[in-house]
C-alpha cells in the first residue's frame, strides 16, 4: 500500500515538473495529470487514494513557492482525477461523469479563487486579468527564445495587448472548455490502463457513436444571436456560451472521425498522426466542430439505420 502511494506521488510529481519547467511539452503533460490520480483512487480506495493528490499537491505548493493562480490550476487537475475516480465507481453515464466532474471542479475552483482574492485583497477580475497578462508575457518570452525577428515580436506584442481584454472576458468559457476537455481526455486514456490492470471501468458503450442532445442546437442559435448585441452582458454571455458549446460539438465531431478511422481500419500510427494534426491545425479543428454540429441534420454515421 505504502509503495503504491509513493509510486503515485512520484509519477504525479514527475508530470508536474515536466508541465512547469518544460515549455510546449509541459502543456501536453498537464493534460494527463489527472490520470495517475484516477488510477490510484481506484486501486487504493478513497482514503489511501486521496493521499496521492494531497501529498503531490503539497510538493507542488513548496516547489512553486506558495499560493498562486498556478497552484490553484494544478490543484484543480488533481481534483479532476480524484472526482473521475469517484464517479467511475458509481457507474454513471459518460455524460453525467464528464458533467459532474466538470461542475465540481469549476465550483471548487471558483471558491478557491474567492478565498485567494480575500487573502490577497484583490478583486477576482484583477487576479484573472493579471494572470492573463503574465501568461501573455511568458508567450512573448517563448517567441523571443525561438529567435523570431524584432519586427514580428513587436507585431505580436501589440496583437496580444489588444486581445488581452477579450481573453479576460471569455475566461469562464476557456476554463470550462479546458476542464471538459481534460476530463474527456483522461476518461479515454484511462480505459485501456484500467482494463489492463483489471480495475473497474463503466460500460460507456462505443464512444465513437456518441452524439450531443439535439436541444443544444437552440443554445448555439441563441448564443449566436447574442453576438449581435455588442457591448453588453448579453454579448459576453453569448461569447462564453458559444465557446462551451463548440467544445461539446468537438466531442461529437471527433467521435465521427474516430468512427470512420475504425471503419476504415486505419493503422494506429496513422490515426495518431491525424489526431495530432487536428490538435495543431485550427482550420481542421473547426472542421471537426462543424462535423459535430451538422451531424444533427446530415447524420454522418447513419446511426438510426445501424440501430435498426
Amino acid at each position: 500500500m505504502a509503495r503504491d502511494i509513493v509510486s503515485g506521488v512520484l509519477i504525479t510529481s514527475l508530470i508536474f515538473f515536466v508541465a512547469v519547467f518544460i515549455p510546449v511539452i509541459g502543456f501536453f503533460g498537464a493534460l494527463i495529470i489527472p490520470l495517475p490520480i484516477l488510477y490510484y483512487r481506484l486501486k487504493l480506495g478513497r482514503k489511501n487514494g486521496a493521499l496521492v493528490p494531497v501529498i503531490s499537491g503539497s510538493i507542488l505548493f513548496v516547489v512553486i513557492g506558495g499560493l498562486s493562480a498556478d497552484v490553484l490550476f494544478f490543484a484543480e487537475l488533481l481534483l479532476i482525477g480524484f472526482i473521475l475516480g469517484e464517479l467511475i465507481k458509481w457507474n454513471y453515464s459518460i455524460e453525467k461523469t464528464i458533467l459532474y466532474a466538470t461542475g465540481a471542479v469549476l465550483i471548487s475552483g471558483f471558491m478557491g479563487l474567492v478565498v485567494y482574492s480575500i487573502l490577497y485583497g484583490d478583486g477576482i477580475y484583477a487576479i484573472v486579468s493579471n494572470y492573463v497578462t503574465q501568461n501573455l508575457k511568458l508567450t512573448m518570452v517563448l517567441y523571443q527564445s525561438m529567435g523570431m525577428s524584432e519586427e514580428n515580436i513587436r507585431l505580436i506584442d501589440r496583437f496580444l495587448a489588444e486581445i488581452q481584454p477579450l481573453i479576460v472576458q471569455i475566461i469562464p468559457a476557456m476554463v470550462t472548455a479546458a476542464t471538459l476537455f481534460v476530463a474527456w481526455t483522461n476518461i479515454l486514456i484511462a480505459r485501456p490502463v484500467l482494463k489492463r490492470r483489471l480495475l473497474s471501468y463503466p460500460d460507456f458503450g462505443p464512444l465513437n457513436m456518441w452524439k450531443a442532445p439535439e436541444y443544444l442546437v437552440w443554445g448555439v442559435i441563441g448564443c449566436g444571436l447574442a453576438l449581435f448585441v455588442p457591448g453588453t452582458t448579453i454579448n459576453t454571455v453569448g461569447q462564453n456560451g458559444l465557446l462551451i458549446l463548440m467544445t461539446v460539438y468537438f466531442f461529437q465531431g471527433i467521435a465521427i472521425v474516430s468512427f470512420y478511422f475504425e471503419k476504415k481500419r486505419l493503422p494506429r500510427f496513422i490515426r495518431f498522426f491525424l489526431y495530432a494534426l487536428i490538435a495543431v491545425q485550427h482550420l481542421i479543428l473547426l472542421a471537426v466542430i462543424g462535423l459535430g454540429f451538422f451531424d444533427l441534420w446530415v447524420n454522418f454515421r447513419r446511426l438510426e439505420k445501424q440501430a435498426g
